[in-house]
Parts: structure tokens; sequence; C-alpha cells
């Protein structure tokens, strides 16, 4: 009967020696024979049954695998800040135009010029781009050049066709964006989760013709802006200009129907089991 038993122990013994899971930092003491049938350990038991295979289990359930984590960013860089100062100065530009101060207004359009020039710069140069700074900077130069737009036909310096065509083309792009925010933003699509913009789902990027309409719409604004407090005047090009930067703002809307790279979809991790790489 010793015998007998001292065998099975030596059989219990390398079948969880041998066993995939077995781990001996598993057990905090030696193995020992308790009964006939199981040989325990305080977080692990290799069990015996007549007429069945040994097998290996775990006292309690096994983890759930991890879930899926949204990707995050760091959205407090410097390029970010100065894109939010240029929207900051927005409302400050409308009110000094619609006042007639153009002095004043002159000065914040080539604040906003340079900062948006310096954003640009500072994110490529020292790597603080982020899938946020791809959005909020063409959103501040909409934000800007409706600001100018509005002021600047208020004081019946910009036709008015040439400024619904502006803004129009803006809030069809504006609803574009929501729409794909609201698509590609990963599971559980919430109010809070869709406003977190911690939380990217789409990189947007402008197509070629739309970064010339830009240009050409800032130079027609800081033109227009400028002309008041100039010794002479800017009519006859300013005419010709409106036209050109109404052919290239139609073309540019289209563009962003017919490129397949306007935009790209950040990937989310995908959920990995507990002994995939």
């Amino acid at each position: 009967m010793l015998q007998r038993t001292s065998t099975q122990s030596i059989r219990i013994s390398q079948l969880a020696r041998t066993s995939l899971f077995y781990k001996p930092s598993l057990c905090l003491r030696q193995i020992s024979l308790w009964s006939r049938y199981t040989l325990r350990c305080p977080r692990l038991a290799v069990t015996v049954r007549p007429f069945s295979s040994t097998r290996l289990r775990h006292d309690g359930q096994l983890p759930d695998p991890p879930k899926k984590l949204a990707i995050r960013e760091n959205i407090y860089t410097l390029p970010n800040l100065l894109t939010v100062s240029r929207i900051c100065a927005c409302p400050v530009l409308a009110w000094s135009i619609v006042d007639g101060n153009y002095y004043l207004a002159t000065g914040l359009l080539a604040y906003a010029g340079l900062t948006d020039a310096a954003d640009g710069y500072l994110a490529r140069r020292y790597k603080m781009s982020s899938v946020l700074g791809t959005v909020l900077d063409p959103a501040a130069d909409k934000i800007l050049m409706t600001t100018l737009v509005v002021s600047l036909t208020h004081q019946d310096l910009i036709p008015l066709p040439l400024a619904v065509i502006i803004l129009g083309r803006d809030v069809l792009l504006s609803l574009s964006a929501f729409y794909i925010r609201y698509s590609t933003l990963p599971p559980p699509k919430t109010l809070a989760r869709y406003w977190d913009v911690s939380l990217p789902s789409a990189e947007v990027r402008p197509t070629y013709i739309s970064k010339v309409n830009t240009t050409l719409q800032l130079v027609l604004m800081g033109a227009t802006t400028v002309n008041p407090i100039l010794p002479f005047d800017l009519g006859l090009a300013l005419q010709a200009l409106q036209y050109v930067v109404a052919t290239t703002t139609i073309w540019s809307g289209f563009s962003y129907l017919f490129t397949k790279n306007a935009f790209r979809v950040v990937s989310q991790p995908k959920n990995r089991t507990p002994g995939s790489p």
C-alpha cells in the first residue's frame, strides 16, 4: 500500500512539472499529498479522476481578456495653444473692422498669419503634431475667414454673392466633418466621448487646391482690410482677385468629394489574447 501511494505521488508530481501551466512560484510551500486523488497548493490543484485523463485547473476563474482601450493623445502642445489664441483673436478682429479701426484689424490679421505659420513649423520641427491639431488648425482658419467675410461684407467691402459662396462651402464641410467624427468614433458613441478631443477618430488632410484656396482667400481678405489705410486704391486688383477666389472656393469644395486621402481614420488597438505577442 505504501509503495502504491509513493508511486502515485511521483506520477502526480511529474505530471504537474511537465504541465504547460506549471510554475514553481505558484506554490508557496512544498507540495504534499493530502489525499489519494488530489495534490493541492494555494493557487493550483492537480486532480486525478478515475477513468479520465489528469488535467490542471485553477482554483478561481480565468481573468477576462483585456478590454479595448481607446487611443488618447497629448493635446496640450504649443502649436495647439497658438491655434487657440488665433481663434480667441477673431472676435476682437471683427469688432475692429465693424468699428472702422483698420489699423488694429491689420495688426490682428498679421498676428493671425504669424501664428498660423509658427504652429505648423513647431509641429513639424519638434514633432508636436497631433490629430487634434490637424482638425483645430483648419478650423481656426475657417473661423478667421468667417470673421473676415462677415465683418467686411457688413462694411460693403466684399460683395454678398462671394460671401455666400465662401460661407456656404465652409458650412457644408463642417457638417461633413461632424458626420465623419460620429461615424469613425469607436464605441460606445456617447455625447461625452464625441466632444472629447483627446479621443482622435479621423485625421483631416487638406487637398492641394484647398491650401491654394485658403491662401488666396487670406490674401483677398488681408488686402481688403488694408486697402482703406493705403494711400492708393486697390479696387481693380481686388475685383479680379474676387473672381479667382470664387472659382477656387467652389473647386476646393468638390475636391474633398473626389479625393480618397482627404481624411484618414485613426486605427484603434486590437484586442489581444493573454498568450498573443
